[in-house]
């Protein structure tokens, strides 16, 4: 099976904001990325959409030719995609000769069987600028949300799509003048010949994501109507016919073209110049095109019915669309300049952040919103402190204690044994030569199933699913790690350290393939400290022991609150609350942090209930409490769990006198794994509400034993 993946064409008229990237790129970036790793045959094409009305305003503004603006604009998004990670197989322009020559050759193809027609149509004309108005020169008040500033093409308030005629209170968008109305003639595609056809075809997606689904169903309800493809410019593919030689077509009816003729492009470039066949005339090619919601009516309605009226192509397999990114509790716009565009973020922070902290919060299913304070969040709390803190503290105590090599036991590293306790069928684990209990099989039992779950959900467009899915990985591996202690048994247990550095090594390995789609950049930073070479897919279930550590770098960085404050301030807005700093350096093979920074958020990591289920509460009693001596905030808490006594170190002091808690019957996480705090072990973390400046310590309102296990 051949997969073509296709981004909609991004306009050649202003750089790329976050709310592009959230919607059709990243997406399908990780997509691809993820089946090149399963060795599928995938293409990616993309390209800048450089004709119509938006490039020709940006020329008049800028006193300059519509070309310069598309080259000018085509260069920088070029460039942001590279640094941002995009692995576009061809990243092309609609402006270049071969896309005239090809969306040409499709217009007469159709033209040729009778589905593109004239017709005298009235439209608005400005006496000032002695020209007709195309649909973005006319701007003026929805009609159906009523927001001011719509253009006649479509209301970005609500989303609906226009005809200039449709606006109330119409006026020139150049010269600000009334426009009257005039005759003039137009080519309409015959759309409302393909209703039954198209309804028919959508109707047997059933796999399909509901928000396009309902989105064409509306349009089939109303009654699909022919739509006018061309122009009155000068900027454009030329319409190929002499009764209509001062006409160019219409950018929707030109801009899909773009997929075909990147890809054209791209085969010539490959020296072989009818490879682009195999994608867009075999049947066995999946046509996958990721869009915005704002482009479905184009993409699964529009471009079909072309195709459909074309005859020789395939017809698009999946056109997963994404919902709208908001920035900040307002919705993203270019023209109102209300955006966190790429370039200006990559000048100051780092790609993969942005990815990850996108990646984990698309808007598949929902608008979402992007805050710069969940991007600190993401950034500090699950990328450095989870996934880095990983990998960097496993680094540090191979290079500290093992001069960099990796411990492999006494068995033939080379040997491949069937442990019979991995409970995944059909896999293969390279044995390390130690004996592996219960902790070790959950940690190689979790590498196993990962390619497979992570896998499954990007291949049914749950990209946010699977981004979390791979965060538990390195959330396993810190719990693994923390429990083992191997800093105190290399001393004590040596085999057993060995063997925990082991399993912690193979999840590392692991973690470079899964992590690549996700965070490119991160991934060749673990592949190049292990050494490691090209893998695919489906090998990391039994990775690869690497032979050593060659080198430790900070996968990520923590970000500081300021840096936060001067983007916030961007945009008009107030710096946030100061978060506490973070940036003591974990000691290499320490224990996890007990005590972390914490950044307010409405919004948390969703986890699933098999990962809630791994969270042991239980009702433990407390016994005694005193002051962790030299910390105000600290108090050092003894509590009865039933079959146990322990001690935990809790920041509540400011709110509870030490004797106000003796005897009370509180919640406590069970599982923690044990911590040192200002010199004091804390094994477990009681349960405590905050808001309005106080915290306050969740207790039971009926009575039950210590040890009861809350559910």
């Amino acid at each position: 099976m051949r997969v073509l993946v296709t981004s909609a064409l991004p306009y050649a008229n202003s750089e790329i904001h976050f709310g592009h990237i959230a919607g059709a790129y990243l997406p399908a970036d990780i997509y691809v990325r993820y089946l090149r790793a399963k060795k599928v045959d995938v293409i990616y094409m993309c390209g800048t959409d450089e004709h119509g009305v938006p490039i020709t305003l940006a020329a008049e503004k800028e006193k300059t030719t519509p070309q310069e603006v598309a080259n000018r604009y085509h260069k920088s998004i070029r460039e942001s995609f590279a640094k941002f990670g995009m692995s576009f197989d061809n990243f092309s322009q609609t402006s270049r000769p071969l896309h005239h020559k090809v969306s040409q050759e499709f217009f007469l193809k159709v033209y040729n069987k009778g589905l593109i027609t004239p017709k005298t149509t009235k439209q608005l004309y400005c006496t000032n600028c002695r020209t007709f108005l195309a649909d973005r020169y006319v701007e003026g008040k929805c009609p159906s949300c009523g927001a001011e500033g719509a253009r006649g093409d479509q209301c970005e308030a609500c989303g609906k799509w226009l005809e200039p005629f449709d606006l109330l209170e119409p006026r020139c968008k150049t010269c600000g003048g009334t426009p009257e109305v005039r005759e003039t003639t137009h080519w309409f595609f015959a759309l409302s010949k393909f209703q039954k056809q198209l309804e028919e075809w959508i109707g047997s997606k059933k796999d399909w994501k509901d928000n396009v689904r309902r989105f064409c169903q509306g349009w089939f309800d109303k009654g699909l109507e022919d739509r006018s493809i061309t122009r009155d410019l000068t900027w454009g593919v030329k319409v190929p016919i002499p009764e209509a030689k001062d006409k160019v077509l219409y950018v929707w009816f030109d801009a899909p073209i773009g997929y075909i003729s990147a890809t054209i492009e791209w085969a010539q470039a490959q020296g072989k110049p009818d490879l682009w066949k195999d994608y867009w005339f075999g049947k066995d090619t999946k046509m996958v095109h990721f869009i915005g919601k704002d482009n479905i009516v184009f993409h699964a309605v529009v471009w079909p019915a072309m195709l459909m009226a074309h005859g020789d192509y395939i017809l698009p397999a999946e056109i997963p669309a994404n919902e709208f990114l908001n920035l900040e509790g307002r919705k993203l716009s270019s023209s109102r300049n209300w955006a966190v565009w790429l370039p200006d973020y990559l000048e100051r922070f780092e790609p993969d952040p942005l990815r990850y902290a996108l990646a984990v919060n698309l808007p598949e299913n929902r608008d979402v919103d992007f805050t710069w304070a969940d991007f600190l969040a993401r950034n500090n709390n699950e990328l450095a402190d989870i996934l880095g803190n990983f990998v960097n503290r496993v680094a540090l105590f191979v290079r500290k204690n093992y001069a960099g090599k990796i411990p492999r036991g006494n068995a033939n590293p080379k040997s491949e044994i069937r442990n019979p306790n991995l409970e995944v069928p059909g896999f293969e684990f390279r044995d390390s030569g130690f004996p592996l209990g219960a902790e070790e099989m959950e940690v190689l039992n979790a590498i196993a199933e990962a390619p497979g779950k992570i896998g499954g959900m990007i291949e049914r467009f749950e990209i946010k699913n699977a981004c979390r899915e791979l965060m538990t990985l390195p959330a396993l591996g810190n719990r693994y790690f923390d429990y083992q202690a191997p800093w105190q048994k290399f001393k004590t247990d040596r085999p057993a350290c060995d063997r925990t550095i082991n399993v912690c090594c193979r999840l590392i390995s692991a973690l470079e393939v899964l992590m690549r789609p996700f965070m490119p950049f991160s991934a060749d930073k673990v592949k190049n400290m292990l050494g490691l070479e090209n893998r695919g897919w489906d090998e990391v279930a039994n990775p690869v022991l690497p032979g050593e550590f060659k080198k430790v770098e900070i996968l990520f960085h923590k970000i500081e609150q300021g840096q936060i404050d001067a983007e916030v301030a961007k945009l008009g807005k107030q710096p946030q609350a100061q978060t506490p700093s973070s940036s003591q350096e974990q000691k290499a093979g320490g224990p996890s942090p007990a005590v972390k920074s914490v950044v307010k958020e409405d919004k948390k990591m969703e986890i699933t209930f098999d990962e809630f289920k791994k969270l042991d509460l239980r009702v433990a009693q407390v016994i005694a409490v005193t002051k962790v001596e030299g910390a105000d905030k600290l108090l050092k808490i003894d509590v009865d769990l039933g079959t146990e006594e322990r001690q935990i170190v809790a920041g509540i002091a400011p709110w509870y006198p030490p004797e106000t808690l003796v005897g009370k019957k509180i919640i406590l996480v069970a599982n923690l794994a044990p911590a040192k705090i200002r010199g004091n072990v804390s094994h477990g973390m009681l349960l405590a509400a905050e808001g309005d400046g106080q915290v306050v310590v969740l207790t039971l309102d009926k009575d039950l034993p210590p040890g009861s296990m809350v559910r």
